[in-house]
């Protein structure tokens, strides 16, 4: 007898970075739902990126607003050490793809390891529905919690190498 096997929910990842940017004291409630409804949804491109006073600047926020709590998401699916750090980084382009790249510190002065990096046109990173943005995200969660566990795991592995050695 075949078994089904139920999809698994998507978060909401909307709400998900509208929590995030509340509980760090960045913006209220209606505000973080109306700025990633203004900069998430809609036709390509999103002008209000290039509009504002400062593009780099809005372009950078922009991007760490979207991407530090999928990356904060993927490191609770994950038992880091204590010396461990996640880091995101972008490097913002004004005419062609920026790029975000998290990086896993594992402390103690071992080598840092390069868990994602994301080309984005960040005038380009519009969704026509909520859903379709989930699962942008998801994807990029998946990533980042596969490349972190990797990480996390590959290290007692060396360690206990350098041991035996």
């Amino acid at each position: 007898m075949p078994t089904c096997v139920a999809p698994q929910a998507s978060r909401n990842w909307l709400g998900y970075l509208c929590e995030s940017q509340m509980s760090n004291g960045s913006m209220p409630s209606w505000e973080a739902a109306a700025y990633f409804t203004d900069n998430l949804f809609g036709e390509a491109p999103n002008p209000r990126l290039h509009e504002s006073k400062s593009p780099y600047e809005s372009i950078s926020l922009f991007l760490q607003r979207v991407y530090n709590p999928i990356v904060e998401a993927a490191t609770r699916a994950v038992d880091l050490p204590a010396s461990a750090m996640i880091h995101v980084f972008t490097d913002i382009s004004l005419i062609g793809n920026s790029a975000v790249l998290v990086v896993y510190f594992p402390g103690e002065n071992r080598p840092h390891q390069l868990l994602l990096l994301d080309a984005a046109r960040a005038w380009d990173l519009v969704f026509p529905d909520a859903d379709a943005f989930n699962a942008w995200a998801e994807e990029r969660y998946g990533w980042i919690e596969s490349a972190l566990k990797s990480a996390v795991t590959r290290q007692p592995a060396t360690e206990a190498l350098a041991v035996s050695a």
